[in-house]
């Protein structure tokens, strides 16, 4: 379970960087910035699969693939899409804090799955992680236009901002449940094996819609800008399909194969707190008090759910779904 534990820690660190991109390139379209991003992925991920070539596709179901194209839609297009237009119309700290509900979200959503501790046991867990983001609530609603997100934004941007989130948290919250599920389901690939297959078919639906943008009229989308700015664009997309998305995605699937899926969205708010750190130090600023203490909470809320399951385990490290399977054997 530790191991599992620091896996998906890990992927939070990588995951925050999706959310400090879009305002590095704020001059960029959504669309652009989507399927740019899943472009770069499917490269990475096709150099992936290079070495595996003989063995995996061959072992692809119908079943599989639609699996895939589900996810790659939502999980990672449609995600990043919503994603990107809300930090660019009301910044990183309110998208954050509205797709930091995920361990509420996504607990709720599997709180049938196998493995999953009764919700009775996760009350004052969640509890504190709720406290933790109406804090940070609070501190970006209270301090409007003081910090260098989205400063100025008119009430109708906003409201729209603010809608993009909480698709963005759908997405996620469909995908995490989901993914975990087929994680359980389908035995004849690796986490990492899956992780490759869904980047490739994510890039091949990234470059199909870049394809759509293509044929756009000019300007539909996006202005023209200088050279150097698209240098950018197709660099820091690159940082974002080997960290965030390969290897990201890599160490959530070796996390949600160890642990209870109501444990592992617990452990997507660590995404929220990485998010909040790399704000910080692109404003160049110091946490506010109301920002360290929704942290705190955060933190303490996980930490209390990491405990609670491991009073189910039995105190032996073996998550549920291990001994299920051990016995089964």
């Amino acid at each position: 379970m530790q191991r599992g534990v620091m896996y998906g820690v890990l992927a939070g660190a990588l995951w925050g960087m999706v959310f400090l991109v879009p305002r590095q390139l704020s001059d960029f379209s959504p669309f652009l910035l989507s399927a740019g991003r899943y472009v770069m992925y499917g490269l990475v991920s096709l150099a992936a699969l290079l070495p595996m070539i003989r063995t995996v596709p061959g072992r692809l179901t119908h079943e599989d693939l639609a699996a895939l194209v589900k996810l790659a839609v939502v999980g990672n297009l449609l995600y990043y899409l919503l994603l990107t237009g809300a930090v660019h119309m009301v910044g990183i700290a309110p998208s954050s804090l509205i797709v930091g509900v995920l361990p509420v979200s996504v607990t709720l959503l599997g709180r049938r799955d196998h493995g999953a501790v009764p919700l009775a046991r996760l009350v004052w867990p969640l509890a504190m992680v709720v406290a933790g983001i109406a804090c940070i609530n609070v501190d970006v609603f209270s301090t409007a236009g003081t910090s260098g997100d989205a400063a100025g934004n008119d009430t109708l941007t906003k409201l729209a901002g603010v809608a993009c989130a909480v698709g963005a948290l759908a997405c996620w919250t469909w995908f995490a449940v989901e993914n975990a599920r087929c994680l359980r389901r389908i035995r004849h690939f690796s986490g990492n094996e899956w992780s490759v297959l869904w980047g490739v078919v994510t890039g091949a639906l990234g470059l199909l819609m870049w394809g759509v943008i293509a044929l756009l009229p000019a300007g539909a989308l996006q202005t023209a800008l200088p050279t150097p700015r698209w240098h950018t664009f197709w660099l820091l997309n690159l940082g974002l399909a080997v960290g965030a998305s390969w290897l990201g995605n890599g160490l959530w699937n070796a996390a949600s194969r160890r642990l209870p899926l109501t444990l592992s969205g617990q452990l997507i708010v660590f995404e929220t707190l990485f998010a909040l750190l790399y704000a910080f130090i692109y404003d160049h600023r110091l946490p506010r008090p109301l920002e360290i203490a929704a942290i705190v909470l955060l933190v303490a809320g996980v930490s209390w759910s990491v405990r609670q399951h491991g009073n189910e385990d039995g105190g032996d490290g073996q998550s549920i779904e291990e001994k299920a399977q051990a016995a089964a054997h």
